[in-house]
């Protein structure tokens, strides 16, 4: 290797370790920002239902504790994770809601317990392991700081199923950049997962951050676009919201048609929430 390609392959390294300690950091800090709502509900309040079907806010806690430890066991037992994924990933298809049932036993308190051990020893982790590192999931192997990336958006979205069943505001932040990323890169996941043929336009997607910056992906130069608020994507994009239920504003048959299946998330298709009785339209 030349001199200038490896400096071009450091600068690489380089990049993607930064990536990793900051997707990394903004995990750490989602998890404070729902651990906060959690230190103040009483016990009862873990029984409340969530806008997920059949799922109260326990339910929630523990699905990110079970998916926490599972990640931490494809990084350290690859082989036993794949058996475990084949056994839940049996004919059915109602995994997500088979574990739920199967937690019920425990209490709040042991709920809220195994979330702390399970999300301490994740970054712990991810703060240890190389950005190098691939492991086996749900879906195709994916590098560590995707699968760190992945554990974010699940937190926020069920940290968002679990804010508003509680009536709890949780201002958005700049973290959503990772999963409005997550989102936009899913995009031909979500087309295959559903058995459909992905379009071969491109769509241009245009965001506009908490903090105001604006954020881009795509061909700027193509009609089909999604353009609106970060929070709005975040929330179609891990189907906390029917499109109708946003102010995106989105143009074209494939932009529409994306935002109609998009889903961020691995695992079967996700049904989407019920819209609205009260929608906002969109062009």
């Amino acid at each position: 290797m030349t001199a200038p390609e490896t400096d071009r392959a450091d600068a690489r390294a380089a990049a993607a370790a930064g990536r990793h300690r900051q997707v990394t950091e903004d995990l750490r800090e989602e998890t404070r920002s729902l651990q906060d709502v959690l230190d103040t509900i009483e016990h009862q309040a873990w029984s409340t239902p969530t806008p997920a079907a059949g799922w109260n806010v326990q339910d929630q806690i523990n699905h990110l504790a079970y998916f926490d430890e599972a990640m931490v066991l494809a990084v350290t037992d690859p082989e036993r994770f794949r058996r475990q994924a084949d056994e839940l990933r049996a004919p059915g298809g109602d995994s997500p809601d088979r574990l739920v049932r199967s937690q019920r036993d425990l209490t709040p308190e042991q709920s809220a317990a195994w979330f702390g051990r399970a999300r301490a020893a994740l970054l712990d982790l991810a703060t240890d392991t190389s950005p190098s590192l691939r492991l086996p999931w749900y879906g195709p192997d994916m590098s560590i700081t995707s699968a760190i990336t992945a554990r974010l958006m699940e937190t926020w979205a069920h940290g968002q199923d679990v804010a508003e069943a509680l009536g709890v505001i949780r201002p958005p932040t700049d973290r959503l950049r990772h999963i409005a990323h997550l989102g936009v890169a899913t995009r031909a996941f979500s087309y295959r997962l559903r058995g459909l043929p992905v379009p071969e336009v491109d769509v241009a997607v245009e965001l506009t951050a908490p903090s105001g910056d604006v954020w881009r992906w795509g061909d700027r130069a193509t009609a089909e676009r999604v353009t609106g608020t970060a929070l709005d994507f975040c929330l179609v994009v891990t189907q906390r919201r029917r499109l109708s239920d946003t102010d995106l504003s989105v143009t074209g048959d494939a932009a529409r048609g994306w935002m109609q299946v998009a889903q961020a998330f691995a695992g079967p298709p996700g049904p989407g929430r019920e819209p609205s009785a009260a929608g906002v339209n969109t062009p």
